[in-house]
């Protein structure tokens, strides 16, 4: 029979288990103060378990530039998660599988902002196909994820 010491340490080894496990992953989102279809990527993104910080900036080229993203790849907000750029609005299931493979690249991008793509929700469902794109050195892509 076990004893009563024995079994709180293991709920205990237990509990902090499950809470390490839990612990949402960090997101730095850089955007501008008036766009609100950020708003709705960032609500996305903590629904689905991560941490975002919001960094309200002038102007998100710079911060673009500086880690490498080609103007005709951005978008209306960019963020960083363990030493990876995401711009726009990118499905959180995308950003789990970019931190799970962890390949060589700057990041992902969604190029635009695709009608029902995260963030750009309609009140009627429409949604307009599009492409995650794996954003390599140089401004190359490689097609990432698909979405109807």
């Amino acid at each position: 029979m076990l004893s009563r010491r024995l079994l709180l340490a293991a709920a205990a080894g237990l509990a902090a288990t499950a809470s390490a496990v839990a612990a949402p992953t960090p997101l730095t989102v850089y955007k501008t103060a008036s766009c609100g279809c950020c708003k709705g990527w960032i609500t996305t993104m903590s629904r689905a378990g991560y941490a975002p910080k919001t960094v309200v900036v002038e102007d998100v080229s710079p911060i673009g530039r500086k880690h490498g993203v080609p103007f005709e790849l951005s978008s209306c907000h960019l963020a960083t998660i363990s030493g990876y750029v995401v711009v726009g609005h990118v499905p959180p299931a995308d950003v789990a599988r970019l931190l799970k493979e962890r390949p060589k690249a700057l990041g992902i991008t969604v190029p635009g902002m695709p009608i029902g793509s995260p963030g750009m929700e309609t009140r009627d469902g429409r949604k307009e196909a599009f492409d995650t794109l794996l954003l390599l050195p140089g401004g190359k892509t490689r097609l990432f994820a698909r979405h109807a």
